[in-house]
């Protein structure tokens, strides 16, 4: 069992509201866990947590996103001027013991 952490560093004051179409986006991904805003450690990130049951299956889930079903449209319609919320990113991928 993999998880992934999809880590962005948004704009001041937009944190919140980056979460919140993450979370309304990614609702109907069985794959997608939770999305997290920071606490402690670097301002304004918001960390998207995606779980599978290897790298395999992670890998096919990047691959099926080339041929969108219309389901993936949707939430990637509901994504948009996300882009726009962040400065940066990154991605970690752990093994779950």
């Amino acid at each position: 069992m993999i998880t992934v952490h999809d880590i962005f560093i948004c704009k001041p004051g937009n944190a919140s509201k980056a979460a919140k179409i993450i979370k309304d986006a990614m609702a109907q991904d069985p794959a997608f866990v939770q999305v997290m805003t920071d606490v402690t450690g670097q301002y304004h990130r918001v960390i998207m947590v995606w779980k599978y049951e290897s790298l395999a299956d992670y890998e096919k889930s990047m691959q099926s996103m080339q041929n969108p079903t219309p389901e993936m449209r949707e939430a990637m319609k509901k994504m948009e001027g996300f882009q726009e919320m962040y400065i940066s990113g990154s991605r970690e991928i752990y093994r779950i013991w």
